[in-house]
């Protein structure tokens, strides 16, 4: 069984206020794109009932994979359900900490592959309560369209987004943030316009409305984010912003535009 788990962007976050539990409350339109990861499972007969057994490619994954979000969603579902020895592969495309939800991409397509595998045994509510044990924007993968995110990402809403005809350009400067950093430069607080209201409005009315709040003292401490942000908008980009706390940025385009890109900066681009 193979999938393919895409990245998303942020229209719009809105960082409203700090929760008794330590995390924020947040206002985002999440947006999939059609940049995927590869991930597969198969039955392995060698490996005892339960256990997992997880090898990646493509882009290096850092650090101990016991920690992998794969591996604790295994975990989780095992806890439910009774699973075989599984054998799973990873094959890693989306930049690691750049804002796209990779990393909780995977982790949440485990859960719905796992459930696949097991002839559906769970509703879409209790993979939801496992995603969200395994991290805030893990609930929102359950989806395969845009949906409007708010709470500290358990709820979760489809959103309805007309942007048919416009064109998307996603760079990577390959430099990792911080999210203690990030969350350090932002004042929580109501806006003035909601998210859902201003993306009634076409792209071209975004600008200077539609915010991230974690942009602007984020791209100020890392000049190689800005210079993604003036090289969209150089472009001929109708609307630019940075998806989550960096350190991904992307471009609304009304045509395909013709961008020289510096060496070493991630580049994808879609029709929307």
């Amino acid at each position: 069984m193979i999938s393919f788990p895409p990245c998303k962007i942020n229209l719009g976050l809105n960082i409203l206020g700090r929760r008794p539990d330590g995390y924020h409350d947040l206002e985002s339109v999440f947006l999939p794109l059609p940049l995927c990861d590869a991930l597969e499972l198969v039955e392995d007969k060698h490996l005892n009932k339960g256990e997992l057994s997880l090898s990646t490619s493509g882009i290096p994954v850092p650090g101990d994979l016991q920690n992998n979000l794969i591996v604790k969603a295994h975990r989780l579902f095992h806890e439910h359900f009774p699973l075989p020895g599984i054998k799973a592969h990873l094959h890693k495309v989306i930049p690691m900490g750049g804002g796209l939800g990779g990393g909780s991409s995977n982790g949440t397509w485990m859960l719905r592959m796992l459930n696949e595998f097991s002839g559906f045994p769970f509703s879409l509510e209790f993979l939801k309560e496992m995603a969200e044990k395994l991290g805030s924007d893990c609930p929102f993968f359950l989806y395969n369209e845009a949906c409007l995110v708010q709470g500290r990402g358990e709820h979760v809403k489809p959103f309805p987004l007309h942007l048919k005809g416009w064109y998307l350009v996603l760079l990577n400067p390959g430099v990792h943030v911080s999210t203690a950093q990030a969350f350090s430069t932002i004042h929580p607080g109501i806006p003035g316009q909601r998210v859902t209201e201003i993306l009634k409005t076409s792209p071209d009315f975004w600008s200077g409305r539609l915010v991230n709040d974690f942009e602007k003292g984020v791209s100020a401490q890392y000049p190689e984010i800005q210079g993604c942000i003036d090289l969209l908008k150089a472009a001929g980009a109708d609307y630019v912003s940075m998806s989550g706390t960096g350190a991904s940025v992307f471009g609304l385009f009304r045509q395909i535009p013709e961008i020289k890109m510096d060496t070493g900066v991630f580049h994808f681009a879609c029709s929307l």
